[in-house]
């Protein structure tokens, strides 16, 4: 059943999106798609969101001049033609504004337009059941008929750290956008955004780089074999890790706000809990992320201001009245991923269509259940990090009875790849099934090899059957031959 929208308040929609993310872009399409449903995507900022702006797609595009150029440093033919001393900064920072169109979002609005949806600028709360109001140039007060999803992500948290905010650190934002590149950095954290940072600034001419995290190792929810590796390879590349390690103070006289990816003032002078002290010209802060919450009017929904979300497989959020209250992405509190968002987004878009066109929801297509198990998730540092699924303790954890099946990227494809392709590859068994609850890849470009496990793990594929799975010769996924032979008798 479709909207009678001939004779429709203008401040009306069927569905009203609170930001304009992936998350947000696809909820909205996906919700109206093929009908004559009316969609309002509200975003104060730009559309496109933190992905295309400030996280996925320029940090990638930093990463993979340093990884080309590593390849063709250990390819013979190739490697006497490679200028020794590294890639070209200004290109690459050229290479990554193309990809961020300047932080220019007029495409991204032309795409929404040619979908049907309507782009408000401005920020948006909740006022109550199904009605939100915008402030910005054109202050509104929207309904919405059906539902209205909730896409507003997660912001950098930075620590309560003596002096650390008043010496107005970098945080993700600045690193990918970054126009300096500071001479000494410290990173304060040991996750993916940590990590990956420290590669790129590190090949782009900073020439100290600490990491320091509050952990006993970086990366603690990946494998610990995957962890070492790109612990490892950053003692190789003279960066220095104190892992266990926590910032006890921050000392910045001349801390001034130069503008994003701009040294912000003068030198830092950081104190640690051992008593040492590091200074550098800028600190980054990847201490992890806090939902976008605070001033999303939660309490005239019946939740607290400022809370975190808990969503259901039908992405509606918990504690609020009906169903027309929904959340995706980051802020809905699952895997803070954008391939993940993105699929909350189809799920959550296709259930809104199918209750105002009054179906039923059977099927697995209107529940989200990649979430409990199955996220795959690569980490592109040096050397990569592709996973799926459960690490052998997680799934221990879980209560899974694991046979775990290891071996070392030693194949055809991987040799011919590039002569210091090198790796190590295991898979998660459920004993009880015979199926894959888990992979995890790491080594030398070994980002291509995830989906194939993320098949295997969501398709249930019992060991035997992944037998007539046969890899094509000679490329790098002969490795999950090797891991089968493993258990050979």
């Amino acid at each position: 059943m479709r909207s009678d929208t001939s004779a429709a308040d203008p401040d009306t929609y069927d569905v009203i999106v609170l930001g304009g993310g992936p998350a947000g872009e696809n909820a909205a399409q996906y919700a109206i798609a093929g009908s004559d449903r009316t969609v309002a995507l509200v975003e104060h900022e730009l559309v496109g969101g933190e992905c295309s702006y400030w996280a996925c797609m320029p940090s990638k595009a930093l990463l993979r001049p340093t990884q080309v150029l590593a390849t063709a440093r250990h390819m013979p033919g190739v490697q006497q033609k490679i200028n020794a001393r590294g890639v070209n900064p200004a290109a690459v920072l050229a290479r990554r504004d193309g990809f961020t169109h300047d932080r220019d979002d007029t495409a991204q609005v032309l795409w929404a337009d040619a979908q049907g949806i309507d782009v408000l600028r401005g920020r948006a709360r909740l006022t109550g059941d199904r009605t939100v109001t915008v402030t910005g140039d054109r202050p509104r007060d929207l309904r919405a008929r059906h539902a209205v999803v909730l896409a507003t992500g997660t912001t950098a948290a930075v620590p309560d750290l003596p002096g650390l905010r008043a010496a107005l650190p970098w945080t993700s934002r600045d690193a990918t956008n970054l126009r300096e590149i500071p001479p000494r950095v410290l990173v304060l954290g040991g996750g993916p955004v940590a990590c990956e940072t420290t590669a790129w600034l590190r090949q782009l001419g900073a020439e100290e780089v600490t990491v320091v995290a509050r952990g006993p190792r970086l990366l603690p929810r990946v494998e610990p074999f995957a962890a070492d590796a790109v612990a490892a390879r950053m003692k190789v590349r003279d960066v220095r890790v104190r892992c266990g390690t926590q910032v006890r103070s921050v000392t910045r006289p001349d801390a001034r706000d130069t503008g994003i990816g701009r040294i912000h003032g003068g030198p830092l002078t950081v104190e640690l809990d051992d008593g040492s002290t590091v200074e550098v010209d800028e600190l980054v802060v990847a201490a992890g992320r806090r939902p976008t919450t605070d001033d999303l009017g939660l309490g005239t929904v019946g939740l607290d201001d400022g809370a975190a979300l808990t969503v259901d497989d039908h992405l509606n959020v918990d504690g609020v009245d009906g169903t027309w209250l929904y959340a995706v992405g980051d802020v809905a509190g699952r895997a803070a991923l954008t391939h993940m968002g993105k699929y909350q987004a189809r799920v959550c878009g296709d259930v809104i269509a199918a209750r105002a066109e009054q179906r039923p929801l059977d099927g697995a297509r209107y529940r989200a259940g990649a979430d409990h198990g199955q996220v795959p998730q690569v980490i592109f540092t040096v050397p990569e990090i592709a996973s799926v699924g459960h690490t052998a303790a997680s799934a221990r954890d879980a209560g899974i009875d694991v046979e775990v099946l290891e071996t070392e990227l030693e194949v055809a494809g991987a040799a011919l790849a590039r002569d210091d392709f090198a790796g190590h590859a295991a898979l998660i068994v459920d004993r009880a099934t015979d199926t894959l609850v888990g992979a995890t890849f790491v080594g030398t470009e070994v980002a291509e090899l995830v989906h194939a496990a993320t098949v295997a793990v969501v398709g249930q594929v019992p060991l035997d059957t992944l037998w007539h799975a046969v890899p094509a010769y000679p490329t790098v996924s002969e490795v999950w031959l090797r891991l089968l032979e493993t258990r050979r008798p």
